[in-house]
C-alpha cells in the first residue's frame, strides 16, 4: 500500500506544517539527547537535578508542540486530526509516549515520588520516544522510497 496518494503526496510537498515538522524533530532529538546526558548524570551522581528536571521539561514541551502541529499536519495531508491509516500506529505510539513525559510532568508537579522515581519515568518516557522516532524514520524512508519509484515510473 502507497503511503501517499499522489493528491495526498502534493497536500504534504505544499504544506508549511511539513516545513514545521522537519524543523521541530532534530530540534526535539537535540534536546533529548542533552536531557538524556543530564538524567545519566543525576541518577549516577545524584548532581544536577534542577538542570535534568528543568531539560526534561523543554522536552515534553517541545513533544507536546510537535505533538500538535504533526496533528494539523495530519489533518491537511490526510483529512484526520490524527490516527490517519497511514500513520496510525505511530499515532497509537504517540499517546504513550505523550502519558509517559505527562506522569513525569504530573510527579515532579505534583510532588509525587522521589527524584529516581522521577528520573526513571523519564528514562522510561524517553525509551518509548526512542521508539516513535523509528517508527516515523522508517515512514519517512518509506516515503522517500515510495517518491522515488514514481519518479522511475513516471520520469
Amino acid at each position: 500500500m502507497a503511503l501517499y496518494t499522489p493528491e495526498e503526496r502534493r497536500r504534504r510537498d505544499e504544506s508549511g506544517w511539513t516545513l514545521v515538522q522537519g524543523i521541530l524533530a532534530p530540534i526535539q532529538f537535540l534536546v533529548f539527547l542533552l536531557s538524556l546526558v543530564l538524567v545519566a548524570r543525576t541518577l549516577l551522581t545524584g548532581d544536577g537535578a534542577y538542570a535534568a528536571d528543568m531539560s526534561i521539561v523543554a522536552k515534553t514541551l517541545i513533544l507536546y508542540t510537535i505533538m500538535v502541529t504533526g496533528s494539523i499536519w495530519e489533518k491537511v495531508v490526510f483529512g484526520k486530526w490524527l490516527f490517519a491509516e497511514p500513520f496510525f500506529w505511530e499515532d497509537v505510539f504517540s499517546m504513550l509516549v505523550l502519558a509517559l513525559h505527562t506522569a513525569y510532568l504530573v510527579m515532579l508537579f505534583g510532588g509525587i515520588g522521589g527524584l529516581q522515581e522521577r528520573m526513571l519515568v523519564a528514562l522510561v518516557a524517553y525509551a518509548a520516544y526512542v521508539i516513535n522516532a523509528g517508527q516515523f524514520l522508517l515512514k519517512l524512508r518509506a516515503a522517500r522510497l515510495q517518491a522515488s519509484e514514481t519518479l522511475a515510473v513516471t520520469g
